[in-house]
């Protein structure tokens, strides 16, 4: 359902002051890494990222769609006020009136979207959590909520930086940041053909995508059609752990059983021109960067955002 995507031009941004405590997303540190991991309590989504960038200002936006994504996750369209702007990776702080808790969640769209439409799109999945917990039980279409953007993990090339390949590694719901990350390069491809293949040094980019099943695989066939659009430039492996009915025919040559192996990985790494985005649960980064440091892939090539 939705409703025409457009907010007040009386609508007015706020500003407030950064909450304090530690840190989520930042290039890769082991040791930090670990000691984060390994603790057992749980913290909230303002402390977990006080220590990361954010915007001083709240905007006002309104919910003007929302689809199911699958069984367990609703994707919101969410008109913004018009000074609104995000780097493809990055989450926003999602203020709900009369909720109390802050949610945390990262654009599954791209900047394009927001430039051409006015909107960008999270992709929530159902939890206990008052956020998420709203999102599914009590958001409608018209819905009023207040965003102010976030996060150090972001895609941003400009056009005098060199080509990279990029390698995308994505856990759950952890495809949110990469999939805008992902549309963003197609966006940038586009607007490198209306300008005769002059403007931005895309380099390839390939997504490891591992989720429950099939059902769960978020976006699937908009990644794979992005695929078919530029195959010399995208391509993307899906892996399913507890897949327990048959793969549909038209997914089937993307889909692997298994988790995400080191033979995977090796085939999409280059020390000098890989640049790595994780995005997933903690256990799932430590042993995928462990992996990716040991083909060789220095520490500043590694990038990753851990929720949880």
């Amino acid at each position: 359902m939705s409703v025409p995507c457009f907010l007040s031009a009386a609508a007015r941004s706020f500003y407030l002051p950064s909450p304090g405590a530690s840190l989520l997303c930042f290039r890769l540190l082991v040791t930090t890494s670990r000691r984060n991991m390994s603790s057992k309590r749980q913290t909230d989504h303002l402390e977990r990222t006080a220590n990361n960038y954010r915007q001083n200002a709240l905007y006002p936006a309104q919910v003007c769609g929302i689809i199911n994504e699958s069984e367990t996750v609703k994707r919101l369209r969410i008109a913004v006020h018009p000074d609104f702007v995000f780097k493809a990776g990055q989450w926003v702080d999602f203020f709900i009136p009369g909720v109390e808790k802050v949610g945390g969640f990262s654009m599954c769209s791209s900047p394009g979207l927001l430039q051409r439409e006015g909107v960008i799109e999270l992709a929530v999945k159902y939890t206990k959590h008052p956020p998420a917990h709203w999102i599914h039980t009590m958001c409608t279409v018209g819905s009023s909520v207040a965003m102010r953007v976030g996060g150090d993990f972001f895609f941003d090339p400009q056009p005098s930086d060199p080509a990279m390949d990029l390698l995308l590694v994505a856990g759950g719901v952890g495809i949110n940041p990469l999939y805008s990350i992902l549309l963003h390069t197609a966006d940038l491809l586009h607007l490198n053909q209306a300008l005769g293949d002059r403007g931005y040094n895309i380099g390839s980019a390939h997504l490891c995508y591992s989720a429950k099943n099939t059902q769960e695989l978020l976006f699937k066939n908009s990644i794979t059609e992005v695929c078919q659009e530029f195959p010399d430039t995208f391509s993307c492996d899906f892996h399913v752990t507890q897949q327990s009915t048959d793969v549909d025919p038209q997914l089937q040559p993307f889909v692997n059983r298994g988790r995400i192996t080191e033979e995977v990985l090796q085939a999409h790494v280059d020390p000098q021109r890989t640049l790595c985005y994780l995005c997933g649960p903690p256990p799932m980064i430590e042993t995928i960067s462990k992996t990716l440091m040991q083909l060789g892939l220095s520490k500043d090539r590694i990038l990753f955002e851990k929720w949880w």
